[in-house]
């Protein structure tokens, strides 16, 4: 077996003063290298990973072969945006997971297993540097048909796309003032460069998709306006409503929801401040609380904006389990370790304390230990009476989760949704109003790009069949 080949990476010295991309991509001869040691598996268990179900094994081996533009389209075949999924898709608990050289019943992949989401980066952006596109292959039956997409997140994107390619016309309907729903709200340009996401959302543009900015449905327009317009809608929400702890002081100035601080700096520029007119406080001692992409986000952005600032990193991530049951990406905490950001396992947050003006200056926390198995799977957090202890925190994150807003749902009375508020929908992606789909975070998704992409298509199919 060959030895595994990494991708280059800017040093962490270099990283954290700025949000220039971290991980710099294979060249064509590295992608080839990585690609032949793929053992071409009889029945792949990589494909079973991965939620879009693109044919792995056939576009690797057409990277060994240096058929990159082969690879290219096998892979779009499947996925509308391989640039944006090789960067971001969480490949260590899907695809990679699956590899043969990972042993069965790991929680994630082996770090030997195939850098498929490398090879995927690689093979997407040698389309984008060549203008390489699936063609429209317009349905007559289609071209009359209209389709509105609520939301411009990766579900409502893609959906577009796999409208817009058979002929229909699509319209996507997104209340923030910029296309891109979480994928530019919520991700941080160093792991995914603006300029990647607007490639995508300019061929978009270019195959007819129309998209209605600053135009919140349920407001500006009900959903029953929108079905009397179009012959479809798709309601790709997202879910961005944050979720709290509900301890004492959680209401204290300087304490931010992950939504709110991500939302300030990723997509309002507020770490360029006054040249963008957002601004953010920065904190000279920040806690994030949290275990997930977003938490790690959340942590490596804050420390960027001390850097930026001339602050002496100082950024902490609480976290009630081990580092093992962080759902995470292993290497979005890897390179928090690197860039210098402290973890506290087993912690388990309790308050905030003020200093004499009402922002925060401590975070009381408890110290746990894991006990039996909760729902889901993992070994439930169990504080430790009397272990309080509290640390410095000028600055406070909230990163435990998001709900979905509920807004359209509230206003649409026949549209069912559960008791957590998520549309409900059935195995097409239907839900209970007439002709109209969902997908995403907002049906109770697991939050992967990759996954709300996999509802979108598979809604995109069932618009197709119902309308021929």
């Amino acid at each position: 077996m060959k030895n595994k080949v990494s991708p280059k990476e800017l040093n962490s010295e270099e990283r954290i003063e700025s949000f220039k991309e971290v991980v710099l991509g294979y060249g064509g001869q590295e992608a080839v290298e990585e690609a032949k040691r793929c053992l071409q598996c009889a029945h792949p268990r990589c494909i079973e990973g991965c939620p879009v179900g693109i044919d792995i094994k056939k576009f690797i081996f057409q990277v060994a072969e240096k058929d990159f533009k082969g690879a290219f389209f096998t892979i779009k075949e499947k996925n509308n945006f391989p640039s944006i999924c090789g960067r971001v898709c969480p490949a260590e608990y899907q695809c990679r997971k699956y590899c043969v050289l990972t042993k069965r019943n790991s929680y994630c992949a082996s770090k030997n297993s195939i850098n498929i989401h490398f090879l995927e980066r690689f093979v997407g952006d040698y389309g984008i540097d060549r203008g390489l596109q699936l063609p429209v292959r317009a349905n007559s039956k289609l071209t009359a048909k209209k389709a509105a997409v609520v939301g411009s997140g990766p579900a409502g994107l893609c959906i577009a796309g796999e409208l817009a390619r058979v002929g229909m016309q699509v319209v996507i309907f997104e209340s923030l003032h910029k296309e891109g729903g979480v994928l530019r709200y919520g991700i941080p340009p160093f792991r995914l460069p603006r300029s990647i996401l607007q490639n995508e959302i300019d061929y978009l543009k270019k195959i007819d998709v129309k998209i209605k900015l600053d135009t919140i449905v349920g407001r500006a327009i009900t959903l029953d306006e929108l079905r009397q317009k179009f012959s479809t809608v798709f309601l790709g929400l997202g879910a961005g409503v944050p979720s709290f702890l509900g301890v004492k002081g959680e209401n204290l100035a300087n304490i931010y929801s992950a939504n709110e601080f991500l939302t300030r700096v990723n997509l309002m520029h507020a770490f360029e401040f006054p040249r963008y007119q957002t601004p953010v406080n920065i904190g000279r001692h920040i806690v994030v609380i949290g275990g997930g992409n977003t938490a790690i986000d959340s942590a490596r952005v804050a420390l960027r904006t001390q850097v930026i600032n001339g602050l002496k990193p100082d950024v902490s991530v609480l976290y009630r389990r081990t580092e093992e049951q962080m759902p995470a990406r292993r290497l979005e905490i890897e390179h928090a370790k690197e860039e210098g950001i402290k973890f506290r396992f087993l912690t388990q947050p309790t308050g905030f304390f003020p200093d004499g003006e009402s922002f925060v200056q401590e975070t009381e926390s408890l110290e746990c230990r894991l006990g039996e198995p909760d729902s889901s799977g993992r070994k439930r957090p169990v504080a430790k009476e009397g272990s309080n202890f509290k640390i410095k925190s000028d600055l406070v994150i909230i990163a435990v989760g998001l709900q979905s807003n509920r807004l359209l749902t509230s206003l649409t009375p026949s549209l069912k949704t559960d008791q957590w508020g998520n549309i409900i929908v059935d195995k097409d992606m239907k839900t209970s109003v007439p002709n109209v789909y969902s997908g995403g975070d907002v049906v109770g998704g697991e939050g992967t790009i990759i996954e709300a992409m996999g509802m979108a298509k598979k809604a995109a199919q069932a618009i197709i069949n119902s309308s021929i």
